[in-house]
């Protein structure tokens, strides 16, 4: 598969896109990403199966670098806590490497697509319903914490998400303030992605015949659009949330995304 024109022009777009909307509404880019790389991919030739796993390697890379400029952020605004950081990133990273280099190479292609599509599909109704966790309880104790990072560690690399969907309610339930929860979680996004892309690159070290450009089972050329585009354009998304109501704009988002996880489905069930 060669990197055309066409192809860079539209993993910049996907970048530009996917960098906006993460400012703009804080969520973060695996749930756009995923099922336009994988259809992307598709569309040129790489096996369907493949094509999740690059995205979803991929996607999860590009966090990498956009985690760095927003755990920047939220610390100058102080709203990072970091000893629950601390707490929680040894679970994270023996998660995020569990599932990057052991589960993420033995489920099929088909399976993390049906896994992914749910699940985005899930979140989607959750944004739609405008629903949130209730507090319930105070942070679990060492143990406790490790193992919960554990999990959105693990999670987290089977989705090629950052963890937010995850570690935000959590600690809210935990009754961490909201704010707090999601500067915390912006530092988590740094180890969750780094284990996991390790994980991906022992997982696909072996592949019989990698794509050009490939490295496991990351995409470098989509990689490194991608991350650059979107880097650039979070801080404008941020900005432009400080002036309009964002509470359409997630609705409308979110019916995207039920779209995109409808097409996933469909395509993952038929094979």
């Amino acid at each position: 598969m060669e990197l055309g024109a066409a192809l860079v022009a539209e993993l910049l777009a996907l970048g530009l896109v996917a960098g906006f909307l993460a400012g703009l509404l804080g969520i973060g880019g695996g749930m756009l990403m995923v099922p336009v790389l994988t259809l992307l991919l598709s569309q040129r030739g790489v096996e369907p199966g493949l094509a999740v796993k690059m995205a979803i390697a991929t996607s999860m890379a590009t966090i990498l670098f956009t985690s760095l400029s927003s755990v920047r952020a939220h610390h100058r605004l102080g709203t990072v806590r970091w000893a629950l950081v601390r707490s929680l990133a040894p679970g994270i990273l023996l998660g995020g490497l569990a599932s990057g280099a052991g589960a993420f190479a033995v489920l099929k292609g088909r399976a993390l697509a049906l896994f992914f599509a749910l699940f985005i599909g899930w979140m989607a109704l959750q944004m739609l319903r405008g629903r949130q966790p209730k507090p319930g309880r105070k942070l679990p104790g060492r143990a406790g914490q490790t193992g919960a990072g554990a999990a959105i560690g693990f999670v987290s690399g089977l989705l090629g998400a950052g963890g937010a969907f995850l570690s935000v309610p959590f600690m809210i339930w935990c009754n961490v303030p909201p704010r707090q929860a999601v500067g915390t979680s912006a530092a988590l996004g740094f180890p969750i992605a780094a284990a996991a892309t390790v994980g991906y690159v022992i997982s696909g070290w072996s592949l019989p015949a990698p794509i050009p450009g490939a490295f496991g089972y990351l995409f470098l050329p989509a990689l490194a659009i991608i991350a650059a585009a979107s880097v650039s354009m979070a801080p404008l998304g941020a900005r432009a949330a400080q002036r309009i109501d964002v509470a359409w704009l997630r609705r409308l988002f979110a019916l995207l995304l039920l779209g995109l996880a409808a097409t996933m489905l469909s395509r993952a069930w038929s094979g």
